[in-house]
């Protein structure tokens, strides 16, 4: 599964990789510039923050309380 995800600065890094280093699926987000683990905070740190990027999880894990925790981040339309 895939949506776009808004990074704006180190301490949305900080959080997201807060709360998805909770959860035992993967998790990774992709821009332009690569892709990153978002459970690793220096990983994340490669990505541009001023590029599209987005948020992907594998299909047939319960992502309900993955976008819930993530709400202030995701673009969901």
């Amino acid at each position: 599964m895939m949506t776009p995800i808004k990074v704006k600065d180190v301490k949305d890094i900080e959080n997201i990789n807060r709360i998805v280093s909770r959860y035992d699926f993967d998790i990774w987000i992709h821009g332009k510039s690569g892709m990153a683990d978002a459970k690793s905070i220096l990983g994340m740190f490669v990505l541009k923050l001023n590029e599209p990027l987005t948020l992907v999880i594998p299909d047939g894990v319960n992502s309900k309380s993955l976008f819930k925790e993530l709400s202030e981040y995701l673009e969901i339309g």
